[in-house]
């Protein structure tokens, strides 16, 4: 398995794979995932998940307004995709275009606050005008 160096976006300090369990206790559903704590942690409350197949981090670190954030931007995406009844890849293009981000770019993991209150600003206008004009 590949080591991933990376560092906390808030302390500088360097961040370690750890099982889920670290943060989340021994639910069921962190079985055998991994986080990326900031070594700091939990005095720094910065994580991101880690792929399962690869433990690659799946995206930047995160404190807890930001990953707030990124949860609230997902939700707006799959609201978006059941309102519209769209495929989930046509979403996320839809949502690149809207952006204008490259395909590299589009990775909420990756994305800032203010990215992901466009997100969700983008996703909820278009539901309201997909009502209206319903």
């Amino acid at each position: 398995m590949k080591k991933y160096q990376i560092n906390c976006p808030y302390c500088g300090s360097p961040a370690i794979c750890r099982p889920a369990s670290t943060v989340y206790g021994n639910a069921v559903r962190v079985k055998g995932t991994y986080l990326y704590l900031c070594s700091r942690w939990p005095a720094c409350d910065s994580y991101v998940s880690a792929h399962k197949k690869d433990h690659r981090p799946m995206g930047t670190l995160a404190n807890g307004n930001l990953r707030h954030k990124r949860i609230l931007a997902h939700r707006a995406l799959d609201d978006l995709q059941k309102s519209r009844h769209m495929d989930k890849w046509a979403v996320y293009l839809w949502l690149q275009g809207k952006l204008n981000l490259s395909e590299s770019q589009m990775h909420i993991g990756m994305f800032s606050e203010d990215m992901c209150d466009r997100v969700i600003a983008v996703c909820q206008q278009n539901i309201s005008k997909h009502k209206k004009a319903a």
